[in-house]
């Protein structure tokens, strides 16, 4: 039997957003963690979100959001993108964890993005493991506003795949039933890496 989430979906976004609020203050707390704490969490975990990001070494979620330990279920690929594996651990985390908040967070100077921009202009092909990684990622970026700027464009191509990425989850079965059962919510999010705060999308 699985356990109620510990917070509704709006009350884990609040966390999130207090949490980004501390880092970019330079008043973060994490991580300072007692053995009582890890020895009570060795007996299980309720994780109040989870996070879908970038395997971006400058893009630490627990750090970002000031989190500690336990808080956060977190999944990390380059780009952020979904895959059969990805999607088997998000599944994991509504059926078993039943977190109430589910984010992807993509970030600026995204560098699959930028390499799936750059196929798509005719660079020469990525390796086959990297180019099978961009396909899952071009396909979200064929509506980008024509004349922009390559500045502009890297930032509407990082904020697309983050909606390409949202919606691949948003039609899964599982998905439209907790999004009718009104108890989940599925935000998107872009890390701003000079500033270190975090734009959640409308």
């Amino acid at each position: 039997m699985t356990t109620p989430p510990s917070c509704t979906a709006d009350e884990a976004l609040a966390r999130l957003v207090s949490g980004n609020e501390r880092f970019v203050a330079g008043q973060a707390r994490f991580p300072t963690v007692q053995k009582e704490v890890l020895a009570d969490l060795a007996k299980g975990q309720r994780p109040y979100a989870t996070i879908l990001g970038c395997s971006d070494s400058r893009v630490p979620p627990e750090l970002i959001f000031d989190a500690g330990f336990g808080e956060l279920f977190i999944v990390r690929v380059a780009g952020n993108v979904i895959s059969p594996e990805v999607m088997g651990t998000l599944q994991y985390a509504g059926v078993h964890l039943r977190t109430p908040l589910f984010v992807v967070l993509g970030h600026e100077g995204c560098g699959a993005v930028g390499a799936a921009l750059a196929t798509m202009a005719g660079a020469p092909e990525e390796p086959e493991r990297i180019a099978l990684l961009l396909d899952t990622i071009i396909p979200g970026l064929g509506d980008l506003p024509p004349g922009l700027s390559p500045r502009e464009s890297a930032r509407a191509a990082v904020e697309a795949n983050v909606r390409w990425s949202m919606h691949q989850v948003l039609e899964t079965p599982e998905a439209r039933v907790r999004a009718r059962e009104g108890v989940v919510k599925l935000v998107g999010a872009v890390y701003e890496l000079e500033s270190g705060h975090v734009r959640f999308l409308e």
